[in-house]
């Protein structure tokens, strides 16, 4: 697949934001909008894997 030149990603390896074509695909996350999304995902990624763990323990409750 190649990358689209007007999205965002966040790579995983260097820790920095990238546009269109970068590091391999697997090394990073996207696509994202814009920059600042790009940025956020490690935080994004926290938050909802929060929440599915949460959900997750509501349905273990079960």
């Amino acid at each position: 697949m190649v990358a689209d030149p007007n999205a965002w990603y966040y790579c995983l390896t260097h820790r920095t934001v990238e546009r269109g074509a970068g590091c391999r695909g697997a090394d990073r996350m996207g696509p994202y909008p814009d920059e600042a999304a790009a940025r956020r995902a490690l935080e994004t990624a926290r938050e909802r894997t929060k929440v599915q763990d949460e959900a997750d323990e509501e349905w273990d409750e079960r």
